[in-house]
């Protein structure tokens, strides 16, 4: 699938030299950068969805020491 994405005119001059230096393509760059922080920006979505849910009350925590002994791991 193809994207269309503008870049800022500092980033693309990053972008074209890190590819020049490297021999790698612009793409091969843009993909890196997007796989990895996609994981970061969906744990940090998905947290600040649990955290409303449980200051509205439509979810619940579990005391870290609870846990613990479920998992077998009291000290």
């Amino acid at each position: 699938m193809a994207v269309s994405l503008r870049l800022p005119d500092d980033l693309n001059i990053r972008l074209n030299d890190l590819a020049d230096k490297t021999g790698r393509s612009k793409t091969f760059y843009m993909l890196e950068a997007i796989r990895e922080h996609l994981d970061d920006m969906e744990d940090l979505y998905l947290a600040e969805q649990r955290l409303i849910d449980i200051r509205a009350g439509r979810s619940t925590t579990i005391p870290i020491e609870e846990v613990m002994k479920r998992y077998g791991m009291e000290s």
